[in-house]
């Protein structure tokens, strides 16, 4: 792993600036990514982007920056892409731009000793060449300043390539073709900071993330993946045919994974008047959870409603702490509530239905 202090003059970063939407934001006379295409767009605040110039004008030091350096196996050129410091970097060349003013001046309208003082200001970076793994493991272990990098922007620093372009075309942008697809079933905040692209990841990666990324880094194309996240909104449709917003957020790729055989074989007609019914069931406190639990029978999923303090105690005096399982007596606080009739058979959460059993009879009363 190398690590490189070095020092970059204001005039040299703003050489071959270009900003486009199509191609990213390239600086350093073209060798520097400030923006990758389709990464998130500038966030910064117009108080925060003057505060970077005022630093600047008044010769005080920014915040380290960080730049990821990448060397062709091939030609030996060297280029670099900006890991941490990109609104930093932004500001400062949009000044130079003439993008907006500082102090009601824009760059070309100040006296040639602070537009010079300006292209001769020194910024401190820190450029870092390595394996993957190497580069990952220290971007993940520096002290990065400014708005915090997720885990996926420090993904997509190490694994930077053709295919990684094309996935964040599709996932993110608000517009793109995945997000489009998709806006239904998968929570679409953060796009521009990768929780998208983090999540879809995750799902045909089974959590291996990283190891999927460095496979597919210099692929020119993303059919393996689209192909993967359009089954996936298929299947759930096909599944559950009628939609309601519950379903918005949920893991569905992690459902897919698992249960995808399960979900086509399930009668949807029949799928939908359970949803229906489960839906109105005062009892399910997490409506979110039908659709797992229809899929795994797990009616954890669901987070039943529990019987109260006072129908325990209801029930305990009724039965004088006797436990109606192993007729032993005991202290209520070593017996638990149980539907008396299964919540699964029909057994409502109310007082007529409640029991109390010891604790040992509870987990191993059977369902039936």
């Amino acid at each position: 792993m190398n690590i490189e202090l070095t020092h970059v003059k204001i005039s040299d970063l703003y050489k071959g600036y270009i900003d486009s939407d199509e191609e990213g934001v390239k600086g350093y006379g073209g060798l520097l990514d400030i923006r990758p295409k389709y990464q998130r767009e500038f966030i910064y605040k117009d108080d925060q982007r003057a505060a970077v110039i005022d630093t600047v004008l008044k010769g005080f030091p920014l915040n380290v920056m960080y730049w990821a350096k990448n060397t062709d196996a091939e030609s030996g050129k060297v280029t670099y892409e900006v890991l941490d410091g990109q609104q930093r970097t932004l500001s400062i060349c949009q000044f130079l731009d003439g993008a907006f003013a500082f102090d009601m001046r824009y760059f070309h309208s100040l006296q040639e000793d602070e537009q010079a003082k300006i292209l001769n200001y020194e910024l401190t970076v820190y450029q870092c060449e390595g394996t993957d793994s190497e580069k990952l493991q220290w971007f993940k272990t520096i002290n990065i300043a400014g708005v915090k990098l997720t885990d996926q922007e420090l993904r997509n620093a190490v694994y930077a390539g053709p295919w990684l372009t094309l996935v964040k075309r599709d996932f993110s942008k608000l517009n793109g073709r995945g997000l489009k697809l998709g806006e239904k079933y998968i929570s679409t905040k953060d796009a521009n900071r990768q929780a998208v692209l983090e999540e879809v990841l995750s799902w045909i990666s089974r959590g291996a993330i990283e190891n999927y990324m460095s496979k597919h880094q210099q692929d020119n194309n993303t059919l393996e993946l689209w192909g993967y996240y359009t089954s996936v909104i298929e299947w759930v449709q096909s599944v559950f045919s009628k939609y309601r917003k519950e379903m918005k957020g949920l893991p569905w790729g992690e459902y897919y994974n698992q249960y995808k055989d399960k979900g086509l074989s399930l009668n949807h007609k029949k799928t939908e008047e359970k949803v229906t019914r489960l839906m109105a069931d005062e009892d399910v406190t997490k409506k979110k959870g039908i659709y797992l639990y229809l899929l795994s029978g797990d009616e954890r999923s669901l987070s039943i409603r529990t019987f109260s303090e006072r129908d325990k105690r209801t029930a305990y005096e009724k039965q004088k702490g006797i436990c109606p399982k192993c007729g032993k007596h005991f202290e209520i606080e070593e017996m638990e509530a149980d539907h008396i009739t299964p919540w699964s058979k029909g057994g409502k959460t109310v007082a007529e239905n409640c029991q109390m059993l010891c604790k040992d009879c509870n987990r191993r009363k059977s369902n039936i």
